[in-house]
Parts: C-alpha cells; structure tokens; sequence
C-alpha cells in the first residue's frame, strides 16, 4: 500500500468500516450513476421558473460537489448530496409559477432555510420539529411528492395533456416526445428489473439516443468545455419580502420536506449498511446534517434549490462503500461532469421524463407504513398524498394534511395524539387563508 492510500485509510478508519480503497472509489462511481440525472432533471426544472438552463446546470454540480464534499471528509459518511427532487419541484411550480413569486424570491427563501438549517443542527432543536409532526403525514409527504414528480414527468413529455372537455387528457403517445418518453421508460423500466447498476442514468443516455433517428436529439457541437458562467442566477437574493406571510409558508415547507427528506434518507440507508448503534442512531448524525444545511446555505448562493441527501447513495452502500472516500469519490465525478456540460445540454427533456417517473415510484414506499385502520391517521395521510398531485402544490398538500389532522383529532376527542407545536403549525396554515 502506497502512503498516499495509507494516509486514506487511516483518515478514513478503512479497517474499522471492513473496508478498502478500490471498493470505496466502485462504491462513489456507482452512486454518482445513480443520482447523476439531476444534472440535466434540475436545470430543466428549473429552467421552467425563469432561470438559465446552463448557469443552473453549472450551479446544480457545485452544489452536489461542495456539499458531498463536506460530508465525506467531514461527517466521515458513504452519502452524497445533490438539489432534491420534490424540492426543486415545490421551488419551480408552487412557488414561482403557483404564488406568482419570482425565482430570486424562491432563492432567498432557499437561502434562509440553509441559514436556520444550521443553526437547528447546531441548537439540536431540530427533533422537537420533528416530534411534532405527525408520523402519518412525514409518510404521506414522501408519497405526495413522489406523485407529484411523477405527474410532472408525463406533463413534460406530453403524454398527459389538458383534456378535450376534460381537465386531462392523454397526448399523442405516437409520435414526438411522448413517444420517446414511453419508449425511455420501457427501456429504464427493464433495467431496474434487472438490477443494471445506474439503470436511470443509463436510461437516460439510451432514451437520448433513440431520440436521434426520431429528430428529438441534437448533437452538440462540443464535448468538453468550461462550465457555464454563473452570472445570471449567482447571489441573486430578493429581500423586499423576506417579513410576509408567504415567506413564512415557502420557507416552513422548504425546512419541513428537507429536514425529513434528510433524516429518513439518513436512517434508511445507514440501516441497509449496518450503521446504526444500538439505539437505532445514525453515526455523526448532527455532522451529516450540518453537511445538507451547509450545501443548502451554498447551493442558494451560486443558484440553485434545496440541497439534500439522497436516497441513491443506497446503491453505492450496496456496492460495499462504508466510509466518507466513497462521497469523496461521488463528489470528485460532479467536479468532472461540469466540463461535459454540452453532453448533459443536449439531453431533451422527454428523454429524462422516466427518470422523474421512476423517482415518484421510489418515493412511494412510505405508503405501507401507514396505518390505514386509523382513520384519524389515514385521512389527513391520504388528504396530503391526494393534494399535492392534484393541487399542482407540495405545499398545499402539507397544509390541509396538517390543518385535517388536527381538526379531526380534536373533533373525535384525540387531542392526547397532537403535540403543542403542531396546534401551533396548524393555526399558522390556517392563518393563511385568511390574511
């Protein structure tokens, strides 16, 4: 073993985790296949609210390579991070296009939330938030959101369509992008089933170039070149409405999915790795959680949503990663993605509209974790899931699944099942109707 590699796997404690370098650096590459199509997925989204599609694509890397980054070498941890799905959702078609907000409104909003992220971490306050909320919903929230990006992934390559008399419709599945997206989602679908490591990343590459003989796919004029400049969404922060309600609102669902995006993230995967000590805790859990408020607090900086971690580094766990090299790694392929940029480009959005497809599924597992029998549960629950696809809104999906929940608990004599916070929440949502 060579110094260099000594000095990793002392640094990185490679004999406690049963671990070694060449499975570190596997284990970082395969979760970087995984989780790589946010690269094209957020700027698209993004894109949709206003800001420049290459300066984001440029700030999406950064941001994922910054915050991985802070979490291998500091947390010690096999997890990486990136702009979170759901997220840039909430961020692009609630925020800007639902309220009518401006995308450096959402940035701000983006930016406090790192901010109090922080120091919540640092405070330990951020369990008694959790605490509050209802379990019920935390599960729903997942689901809610999962067909939310799902709906938007058939939106954005046509197949789902505003109806003939109807308020949807199916498109022409026969032609053009939606074509392309079906045909995609076969293909990505037959590769999750097989277990092909990257199935969505090479779903992608393979829908991008079925859509060559169909006209959709252009061939850039480059490969390789410097990242898009950052000029035209860097420290781009609107403060003239940082005191409103609607502040309040953006910023309180901006906090509430990271925060429990991040901690089931943090618990699943540290569970499927044999992490967790014997009280079920996650090892160095405030140092990870600084890590996804510290890329949060970045990302908004350089232009970009909610930084949080995600639930792909799973498969690079799978691979046998165990310690903070395998993030290093992931983050070391985003360093290198950022100067492909015209390969990412160049991907048509009906060619990444399985992968959004396919992430809504991956968000539907909390469904069997909720307890159906209890109505009191199950109502607010279905209430949330059922609100946000339909409503076009994460956010109002969480606030009539909170302002349910607690009406019905106390209207059927429940009151002991709320905690006090989250009477305390739900009068601020309820506030927001009126005002």
């Amino acid at each position: 073993m060579s110094t260099n590699q000594g000095s990793l796997a002392k640094y990185f404690e490679f004999e406690k985790h049963g671990t070694k370098l060449s499975t570190e650096i596997d284990a970082g590459v395969t979760t970087f296949m995984t989780m790589a199509y946010i690269l094209i997925v957020n700027p698209l989204i993004l894109a949709d609210a206003g800001m420049d599609f290459q300066a984001v694509f440029t700030a999406t890397a950064l941001a994922s390579l910054v915050a991985t980054l802070v979490m291998g070498l500091y947390a010690k941890l096999p997890f990486a991070l990136a702009p979170g799905m759901g997220l840039n959702a909430f961020f692009a078609y609630t925020v800007v296009l639902g309220m009518g907000k401006s995308w450096q409104f959402a940035l701000t909003a983006v930016f406090l939330e790192g901010i109090i992220f922080i120091l919540l971490t640092l405070f330990n306050v951020r369990e008694a938030i959790i605490n509050s909320i209802p379990m019920g919903i935390k599960k729903a929230i997942s689901v809610g959101i999962g067909l939310f990006i799902a709906f938007i992934g058939l939106v954005n390559a046509t197949v789902i369509v505003p109806g003939n008399g109807t308020i949807l419709g199916l498109g022409d599945v026969l032609s053009g992008g939606a074509l392309l997206a079906l045909i995609g989602l076969v293909i990505t679908s037959v590769l999750l089933v097989k277990k092909v490591k990257g199935a969505l990343l090479i779903g992608i590459i393979a829908t991008t170039i079925v859509g060559f003989p169909l006209g959709i796919t252009q061939l850039p004029g480059n490969i390789i070149q410097a990242p898009p400049s950052l000029a035209p969404i860097m420290f781009q922060f609107e403060w003239s409405e940082i005191l409103t309600l609607d502040m309040l609102v953006v910023l309180f669902t901006f906090l509430f999915v990271d925060m429990f995006d991040t901690v089931g993230t943090l618990i699943g995967v540290s569970a499927k790795a044999g992490m967790l000590d014997e009280e079920g805790r996650v090892p160095e859990a405030k140092k990870a959680l600084l890590a996804d408020a510290i890329g949060t607090t970045f990302g908004a900086m350089v232009g970009t949503s909610t930084v949080t971690t995600y639930v792909e580094s799973a498969a690079g766990v799978t691979e046998g990663g165990r310690s903070g090299m395998t993030a290093v790694t992931t983050a070391g392929m985003f360093a290198i993605a950022l100067f492909l940029s015209p390969l990412f480009i160049m991907i048509p959005g009906a060619a990444t509209a399985p992968a959004l497809i396919l992430v809504g599924l991956f968000m539907m597992s909390p469904i069997k974790e909720i307890d159906f029998d209890d109505y009191s549960e199950s109502i607010p629950a279905f209430i949330t899931l059922l609100f946000m696809p339909l409503t076009y809104s994460i956010s109002d999906g969480i606030v009539f699944g909170i302002i349910a929940y607690v009406l019905i608990k106390l209207l059927s004599g429940k009151t002991k099942d709320v905690q006090p916070l989250t009477y305390v929440i739900a009068l601020v949502f309820l506030l927001k109707f009126f005002i």
